[in-house]
């Protein structure tokens, strides 16, 4: 049996390697909606370099992984909110309840804002003063079990909505993921589908024009009114296949490593890394990690992070910080808090 699994473990990431260095040079990018998708959730997961299928221990794991929500025996709730780039927000609370032999459930919601813009056209290209906004959100709906002591399984449902002044775009997708803690020192294999789903198009009154159907003919009507097309774009989807373990050189210090593959459907393979040192038995944790390597004209490099864990009157309260580093953007700062109860 480990000898399988072992086999199983080595054959995945050998295929993964072989699509990671000879992968397509057509990379599709810009060619999703709801990319806001992509972005990744909670800061411990960002300072460890989005890291984290492998490990999926938390609330976030809705997100990376929804069979890691198997392993939280506690209520939790998680708050992430993120200084995005070009003064953009993004925010993202979870909740898990475990429901004991029945297994655990969990909901989500992620959240971009754009904040307010001035209206511009060619006739106003300061403005005309008019204002308009946008924004995308998410609702999901997660459940996950242990099927066996060391192998569980999660889905995540979600409804997405995306929308720019009067018009919107709605879709539905599924996450899917499994988490195996295999036998050779309890290295953790985990594998994840994000974001498989219906395609999305922009409809809404800002697509009513008025247009002359006939130029050629004078004394028509030239005002019939008519919807401009949009065309329809599929969901940024993404195959995650990662490796955990940890080191515990003393009591009181421990190491975590994680090694994330990923496939996705908008841009070329690429491998996440990150390592975190845990402080006087889980007090405090500091995380470093390298994103989206093997990829030539990639715009994130090193993220870095903590977190500091304290129990209060039974009440397990984390608090978590990470900022990511681009080549062309300022830093984005994230702060997650995280109560367990």
């Amino acid at each position: 049996m480990r000898k399988n699994v072992i086999m199983i473990i080595l054959i995945t990431l050998l295929l993964l390697f072989t699509f990671v260095s000879g992968g397509e040079t057509v990379t599709k990018t810009g060619t999703t909606s709801a990319k806001f998708l992509s972005i990744g959730v909670g800061s411990r997961a960002n300072g460890l370099g989005n890291a984290f299928v492998a490990i999926a221990n938390d609330a976030t794991a809705m997100y990376w992984n929804p069979a890691g929500i198997s392993q939280i025996n506690q209520m939790q709730l998680v708050a992430n909110y993120t200084e995005w780039i070009a003064d953009m927000s993004f925010s993202y609370v979870g909740m898990v309840f475990p429901m004991a032999e029945f297994g655990t459930f969990g909901v989500n919601t992620t959240y971009m804002n754009m904040g307010e813009m001035e209206v511009t056209t060619e006739a106003h290209p300061e403005g005309t003063g008019e204002m308009f906004s946008a924004g995308s959100y998410a609702l999901g709906l997660s459940y996950a079990k242990n099927l066996t002591d060391r192998f569980s399984l999660g889905a995540n449902v979600k409804y997405i909505n995306e929308s720019i002044s009067n018009c919107t775009s709605n879709g539905v997708a599924l996450d899917i993921g499994t988490l195996f803690i295999t036998p050779f020192r309890d290295i953790r294999f985990g594998v994840s589908i994000s974001n498989f789903g219906t395609k999305m198009n922009m409809t809404g009154d800002d697509l009513l024009v008025q247009k002359d159907i006939d130029e050629q003919h004078h004394g028509n009507n030239e005002s019939v009114n008519a919807y401009l097309a949009t065309e329809e774009f599929a969901l940024p989807l993404l195959l995650r296949v990662g490796l955990s373990g940890d080191i515990t050189p003393s009591p009181m210090v421990k190491a975590t490593w994680a090694v994330d593959a990923s496939h996705p459907n908008d841009n070329a393979e690429y491998v996440n890394f990150g390592l975190e040192l845990s402080l006087f038995n889980d007090l405090i944790n500091l995380r470093g990690g390298l994103n989206k390597l093997f990829i030539e004209d990639k715009e994130e490099t090193l993220s870095l992070g903590g977190g500091l864990n304290l129990n209060v009157s039974n009440m397990m309260i984390n608090l978590d910080y990470a900022y990511q580093s681009y080549e062309r953007f300022d830093l984005t700062h994230k702060y997650t808090l995280s109560l367990s109860f």
